[in-house]
């Protein structure tokens, strides 16, 4: 009997706990798009990121050949 005294009340706080979680994540927008994720996993628009472009040592961008050792 003891052991319901403790076992309810644990419940209802791990209830409630849960029930602020699924509240904090309907208003933050976490079930606003349910199929987006499903359909841009299949989409292969963008899956390899661009190519950057080559940098010198001093963190600059080589531009128009320099750098490369042509002319």
């Amino acid at each position: 009997m003891i052991g319901l005294l403790v076992l309810i009340p644990v419940a209802l706080f791990l209830g409630a706990i849960g029930l602020g979680a699924f509240i904090w994540a309907l208003r933050s927008g976490q079930f606003d798009d349910l199929d987006g994720a499903a359909v841009r996993i299949l989409n292969d628009d963008g899956a390899m990121a661009a190519p950057r472009p080559p940098s010198r040592p001093d963190g600059g961008v080589v531009r128009n050949n320099e750098g490369r050792g042509e002319e």
